[in-house]
């Protein structure tokens, strides 16, 4: 498996990914994403600020992470302050086909690489309070929850605020 930065010529093969991971996701009752988001134009404007990170197996894209210092406003109802520089990760997905093969920690583990190498001492991550499999791997990973919040661009959800101090 390799990891590396995204180019636009990956666009149509993400959404392939995610045209798979969102019906799974609603199948086991997350709602987090949905036919509207993620879409292609997130994540050409993730590749054009160099933040979208592709894990590679078997020649295909098989996990995805926007690994970013983008926090959302509603992360200070949790205590966090939002104005510290941290290192956040959005948009975590791996191919149902790959799972359980360890690319979601390996692209945690970029995240880690990327707040080291910039010198930044947090790291920051959200999930949908359905999602099962984040709600396992984040605390297996060092991420403490630090609480729950919504968030004004997906109503009606909840989401956990996972942090991991370097």
């Amino acid at each position: 498996m390799t990891v590396r930065l995204a180019t636009k010529t990956d666009v149509p093969e993400i959404m392939a990914l995610i045209n798979e991971v969102v019906p799974a996701m609603n199948a086991a009752g997350n709602f987090q994403w949905d036919n509207t988001y993620p879409n292609a134009r997130v994540f050409e404007e993730d590749i054009e600020r160099t933040q979208l990170w592709v894990a590679v197996t078997d020649d295909e894209i098989a996990g995805i992470a926007a690994i970013t210092t983008d926090q959302e406003a509603e992360y200070a109802d949790v205590g966090w302050d939002i104005n510290e520089t941290a290192i956040v990760t959005h948009r975590l997905a791996v191919n149902p086909k790959h799972r359980g093969k360890g690319i979601a920690a390996v692209l945690l583990a970029q995240a880690e690489h990327e707040a080291i190498k910039r010198d930044i001492k947090l790291l920051r991550i959200d999930t949908n309070t359905a999602n099962e499999a984040t709600k396992r791997l984040f605390p297996k990973l060092g991420y403490q929850l630090a609480g729950e919040i919504g968030l004004g661009f997906r109503p009606n959800l909840r989401f956990y605020c996972y942090q991991k101090a370097l």
